[in-house]
């Protein structure tokens, strides 16, 4: 089966460390909403655009607001969005539905009227429940805020919530990202992301970290915090499904697990990504721009590519190693290589340091190896 996503591209405030396409009011309020409404008419248009193409008449059992900050968003546009999608796309009756959703954008009331127009998972960007880590991401919310809207959530009717948490913050200790982890348990999500702070280029961040303002967390710590995580989510009875994610039995993210997999993914919206069949595009990043294309009913396609049999090969590598592993059968059937056989040397070392394990059928890293994934991932590929 195949997912939808839908990049929402607005946000109250800009965090200082994303590179995602969103945009934040800088003008009047009037000026912001207007743009709002420009860009789900044109998203409207480009579904409709999208699913008049035959080939895109699959079943759909994934959709994805992702953002930017979707719950920013009113209980009726997302109404409107879903019923949209249903005109145009089979979506299954137990689709997984979800919405990124930041503290300090939704009360108990919307958070009720997002459950009653359909969505049914919420990813949660906490980040981390601590006054002064909040300040330094630019978050907008408070702690309290935090915890009102994971409980207001379930309260609402959300059995499936995921909190979203940052590790490795300047100057941070195994005690306070202990401490963030346990507030978060406390909460009782069915999910947790735990990412270690990236300095992406072109970013606030990374211009505080060029000018010496900021001094990143040491590499040694980093992985300290890491490993911690990951154990100590174990005890915790989750399952660490990917380099990131952790989830109890149950409710590990379809969305996640189509994306690692390779599955068929048609992306709407902005800067949205998508990928089908072998072939990859990309939308224009720009909401003006995008919209003044569907408006004269033409695809706002900015780039495109066609992967070849290697390409694909060494994605799925890639895909499998950070996720739940490499079917070596499957790849086999799909590539016509024996990954085991053509590797035996790297494979046999990186069982050997207890960075990977193999039970005959499927090859995946162990908690050490997804410590330094991006290594081991590159080795398959360079070798």
């Amino acid at each position: 089966m195949a997912g939808l996503y839908l990049h929402i591209p607005f946000c109250e405030h800009k965090c200082l460390y994303c590179d995602f396409y969103s945009i934040a009011p800088d003008g009047s309020r009037t000026d912001y909403e207007k743009l709002i409404g420009r860009f789900l008419s044109a998203l409207g248009r480009e579904a409709a655009l999208r699913g008049s193409d035959p080939q895109f008449r699959e079943r759909y059992d994934t959709v994805f607001f992702g953002g930017g900050t979707p719950s920013l968003l009113s209980p009726s546009h997302i109404t409107e969005i879903l019923r949209r999608l249903s005109d145009h796309y089979q979506i299954s009756d137990d689709a997984e539905v979800t919405l990124e959703t930041n503290p300090g954008t939704v009360d108990s009331n919307k958070l009720r009227e997002f459950r009653r127009a359909g969505i049914n998972r919420l990813s949660i960007g906490i980040q981390s429940f601590h006054e002064d880590d909040l300040e330094f991401l630019t978050r907008i919310h408070s702690p309290e805020q935090a915890h009102e809207c994971v409980r207001g959530a379930a309260e609402a009717g959300f059995d499936n919530i995921s909190v979203d948490l940052i590790f490795a913050l300047p100057n941070q200790t195994l005690e306070r990202w202990e401490s963030n982890l346990r507030q978060a348990l406390e909460l009782k999500p069915k999910h947790l992301s735990c990412y270690s702070l990236i300095v992406e280029p072109s970013t606030p961040l990374a211009r505080l970290v060029e000018t010496k303002q900021v001094t990143p967390l040491n590499p040694e710590t980093d992985n300290e915090l890491y490993q911690f995580t990951m154990r100590f989510l174990a005890d915790q009875g989750f399952e660490q499904y990917e380099v990131s994610n952790f989830a109890l039995p149950g409710y590990r993210s379809r969305h996640n697990n189509n994306y690692w997999n390779h599955s068929n993914y048609l992306g709407l919206g902005p800067s949205a990504h998508s990928f089908w069949n072998g072939k990859r595009w990309w939308n224009i990043a720009n909401v003006n721009g995008y919209a003044a294309k569907l408006e004269h009913s033409l695809l706002p396609v900015a780039g495109a590519e066609e992967l070849s049999g290697d390409q694909l090969r060494d994605e799925e590598i890639f895909l499998g190693l950070r996720s739940s592993g490499l079917d070596v059968a499957g790849f086999l059937k799909r590539h016509d290589r024996d990954l085991v056989q053509q590797y035996r040397p790297l494979v046999e070392e990186l069982i050997s340091a207890r960075l990977a394990a193999f039970d005959g059928r499927m090859l995946r890293l162990t908690p050490q190896g997804y410590a330094i994934c991006d290594e081991i991932c590159g080795a398959f590929l360079h070798g």
